[in-house]
């Protein structure tokens, strides 16, 4: 097995991590000094919650959230329309070799946590979960 499909199956290395978090950092203060010169995209509070990078160092996907979760789209699309000048800050700013690619995807992860307290709110979710207490005590 190669090096690289067995590093892709067991997660990010330390200098990916590292790397994601210095371009997650950066990304984040770039958009709250409101650098970038799109009023659009400067109005919008964006939150970059992670980074991830490719294992090659040239991809780092951003999971961002507009303020409250509202205007999901006018946000990405305010970010894909600026990537250029991103990168140029994000190389202005940091010490890395090569500047990487940016994407933005929507960080979905508190939809998810919404979606998890509902289930567990359910009747029958309570009743299930009621019957495994018990079976231990």
């Amino acid at each position: 097995m190669s090096k690289n499909r067995h590093s892709e199956g067991s997660g990010p290395n330390q200098r990916q991590l590292r790397v994601g978090e210095l371009v997650r950092r950066t990304l984040s203060d770039v958009l709250n000094k409101g650098d970038i010169h799109d009023p659009d995209l400067n109005r919008l509070s964006i939150t970059v919650s992670e980074v991830r990078m490719s294992t090659d160092l040239k991809i780092a996907t951003a999971y961002v959230l507009p303020l409250g979760g509202k205007n999901r789209e006018e946000a990405i699309a305010g970010l894909k329309r600026n990537k250029h000048e991103l990168r140029r800050a994000l190389s202005k700013e940091t010490t890395l070799k090569f500047t990487p690619d940016l994407r933005f995807l929507i960080d979905d992860t508190f939809d998810r946590l919404d979606e998890t307290r509902e289930l567990f709110a359910r009747e029958d979710v309570q009743r299930d979960l009621g019957d495994d207490e018990e079976d231990e005590g």
